[in-house]
């Protein structure tokens, strides 16, 4: 199967991957949500088991990304299309800024995964012919990122300019106290899990696009069910924390009004 050939319905394997991803945000923003309303006690500050879990999705949701947008651009999507999709990211970027101010003050969340996503896939479009570079850029985006926290927090470099912890500035992720803010994702170290996304789709569309088109087997419901999540990744992921606090709202003013 070559480039010319592949089917242009969507890529199960890829939406179900995606899908697994909103899954597993879903069940740590619950957790969080129980959390936040004193529903439960968990530290998703300090303790180590939430820190990586936030890691290991975030990391899966902008590999699929980056994975995603080298399907795009190697099945010939067109720029006009590309800053359609583009805007519709953006766009809820701006909403999540907006209803996070409302719910947190001056925590909200000004640079998260959406405002993130939209940044880099610009930066992806752009470098999306790059080849093997695109390796190398990876691995470079997460140890310059890990070199350079290092040498800021030990005290190594100690003419480190204070602007970059500006909000203004912080976004690249070269800081020396980590912003208050809910949720915070900078350009690096995370553009260099994308890079690698993109570099992985692009490998597999050249050499072994039939991975990525395969059919998911007809027994698996579940994994049929994570595929059609994947579809919708974006208007899932708006609508599901609002859903959630929206039930346990109501379950916390039940609550008080049963102990009334």
């Amino acid at each position: 199967m070559t480039l010319r050939t592949l089917p242009a319905s969507r890529f199960d394997a890829v939406d179900a991957l995606r899908g697994l991803a909103m899954v597993w945000m879903t069940v740590f923003h619950f957790c969080f949500d129980l959390n936040h309303f004193g529903l439960a006690r968990l530290d998703f500050y300090a303790d180590p088991f939430w820190l990586h879990q936030r890691t290991l999705i975030l990391s899966l949701f902008l590999f699929t990304a980056g994975l995603g947008q080298a399907i795009a651009v190697q099945r010939g999507q067109s720029w006009p299309r590309f800053w359609r999709r583009w805007g519709q990211v953006a766009a809820c970027a701006a909403l999540v800024s907006a209803g996070s101010y409302l719910m947190f003050g001056p925590r909200f969340i000004y640079f998260g995964t959406l405002h993130g996503i939209a940044s880099m896939l610009v930066v992806m479009r752009l470098t999306a012919s790059w080849g093997r570079l695109l390796w190398w850029l990876g691995g470079a985006s997460i140890a310059i990122s890990i070199v350079a926290n290092y040498a800021i927090s030990t005290g190594t470099f100690y003419e480190f300019p204070s602007a970059f912890d500006e909000k203004w500035l912080n976004w690249l992720g070269i800081i020396r106290h980590k912003p208050q803010t809910e949720d915070y994702v900078p350009i690096f170290p995370w553009i260099g899990v994308m890079w690698w996304g993109l570099a992985v789709g692009n490998w597999l569309m050249r050499r072994q696009p039939a991975w990525l088109t395969h059919a998911l087997p007809d027994p698996s419901r579940a994994v049929k069910a994570l595929a059609g999540l994947g579809r919708w990744s974006l208007a899932y992921y708006m609508l599901h924390q609002p859903m959630m606090i929206a039930a346990l709202t109501a379950l916390s003013w039940a609550s008080t009004g049963v102990g009334r």
